[in-house]
């Protein structure tokens, strides 16, 4: 099984458990590492996640990919807290987020670039709105090859 197709098949089995425990998938991750395979699914809630949040998903999930056996080799499973570096993957998510400082990589140029550091004014239909230095660049929601929360440490 392909890779994506792995990504696809834990992601739909794994959001209805994670929601019903009052979680939010944020992203799963399936990638060859020195260690070996690792399947990894982050999980947030409004406050943040617990390690018993992790451990909980961790041992629910083990159970239920151990019955449905579609992985074909060894893999390590983790499950995580996304951290301060977010990823933005929905289209909910750039509404959810808007007012905070995000970093959004494009997959191709618009306007000669293709990174973008500003404050996320959200999302108007297919175009993410960030403003950079008073400027409010449109971005392509369809185009974004990767979109992070830039979280500021106060010094």
């Amino acid at each position: 099984m392909e890779r994506q197709e792995v990504i696809k098949k834990v992601w739909e089995l794994a959001e209805p458990v994670i929601l019903s425990l009052g979680l939010e998938l944020v992203d799963v991750e399936f990638q060859r590492e020195p260690r070996g395979w690792v399947l990894r699914l982050y999980i947030d809630k409004p406050g943040g996640v617990t390690l018993g949040d992790c451990v909980q998903v961790s041992e629910i999930l083990s159970d239920l990919l151990d019955a449905k056996d579609f992985i074909h080799h060894q893999y390590h499973l983790e499950v995580s807290s996304p951290g301060v570096d977010r990823p933005l993957r929905r289209r909910e998510d750039f509404s959810k987020f808007a007012g905070d400082k995000v970093k959004i990589q494009l997959k191709e140029a618009l306007e000669g670039r293709k990174n973008f550091t500003g404050l996320l004014r959200g999302i108007e239909g297919e175009e993410v709105l960030v403003e950079i230095d008073g400027k409010v660049w449109r971005l392509p929601y369809g185009k974004i090859k990767k979109a992070n929360i830039k979280y500021e440490f106060d010094v």
